[in-house]
């Protein structure tokens, strides 16, 4: 749920946008969000706070760029839905043309996604992730009060920071 939601502001579209954002990550990631803490006052304060979910290091930075401008704090400065089906659509295109900058890191994550793989070993993959048993998925009411402003988080940032750059 979108920060500005959780704090009491009215649903948008915009909002759809931030979960669509989660989404993509959980497609990229293949991991659920927040499955292994409690869906609780914390985790909605956090949220405020910019706490967002883990960005899988086989993401494509052009991908995880997306997402967290998806994700952003303030519903104004994240893509329309329009504006995300046009990069969407050019990234599909431009995957094609083996120099373009999404294919090259598409590429990249491609080799890293089989490096972790090779390193799972035979036990990590007969694990199922364990679900904290206050995480919820269901739909509820939600009424936080005296959540702090949202806000971003620069953690993000950083971590893409000097990824791709010997391109």
């Amino acid at each position: 749920m979108a920060p500005e939601v959780l704090h009491g502001y009215q649903y948008t579209k915009a909002a759809d946008i931030y979960s669509f954002g989660i989404i993509m990550n959980e497609f990229m990631s293949e991991e659920i969000t927040y499955n292994d803490i409690s869906h609780d006052n914390n985790l909605a304060v956090n949220i405020c706070k910019g706490f967002r979910p883990k960005i899988s290091e086989d993401t494509p930075k052009l991908i995880a760029d997306l997402i967290i401008k998806c994700w952003d704090a303030k519903a104004e400065n994240r893509p329309t839905a329009k504006e995300l089906r046009q990069i969407i659509f050019k990234y599909d295109k431009e995957k094609e043309d083996e120099n373009s900058e999404i294919s090259y890191q598409i590429k990249e994550c491609e080799k890293i996604k089989k490096n972790k793989l090779k390193n799972r070993t035979n036990e990590n993959k007969s694990k199922n992730p364990q679900t904290h048993p206050q995480a919820i998925y269901t739909s509820r009411l939600l009424n936080f009060e005296n959540l702090p402003e949202p806000v971003n988080s620069t953690d993000y940032l950083s971590s893409f920071q000097g990824k791709y750059t010997d391109v």
